[in-house]
């Protein structure tokens, strides 16, 4: 035996209000938040770049410098083999030829080798 519910006097409308106005229970209140202080890092990337910044300018300094050493040395290279060159090409005068006993060259003495 099946008992039977009792139906209520509450017409359609009133049953789909009733069913979408039931209270629900509010969460509790939360507290407010405070917002965290956040950390930029700009201060510590400004302090890598500016050692970054002095290793490079450092490194081209230094490169600059031995650039400008092996000029130098080259340089100096240079001139010794200028001075040693014109030490060398120093003109030298000519003996004077005897006129009066003209220079005949000798003809060789193989017929052989001229086809003669």
């Amino acid at each position: 035996m099946e008992r039977s519910h009792p139906k209520p006097a509450l017409k359609p409308k009133d049953q789909v209000k009733d069913k979408y106005s039931k209270v629900t229970p509010k969460p509790a209140a939360k507290e407010n938040t405070k917002p965290q202080e956040f950390k930029l890092h700009t201060g510590q990337r400004a302090v890598k770049r500016a050692m970054f910044n002095y290793s490079v300018a450092t490194k081209f300094y230094l490169l600059e410098i031995q650039k400008k050493q092996v000029e130098k040395v080259q340089k100096m290279i240079e001139d010794e083999e200028i001075r040693c060159l014109r030490k060398e090409m120093v003109p030298k005068a000519q003996l004077m030829p005897f006129f009066d006993r003209p220079f005949f060259p000798q003809r060789n003495g193989n017929a052989d080798r001229t086809g003669l």
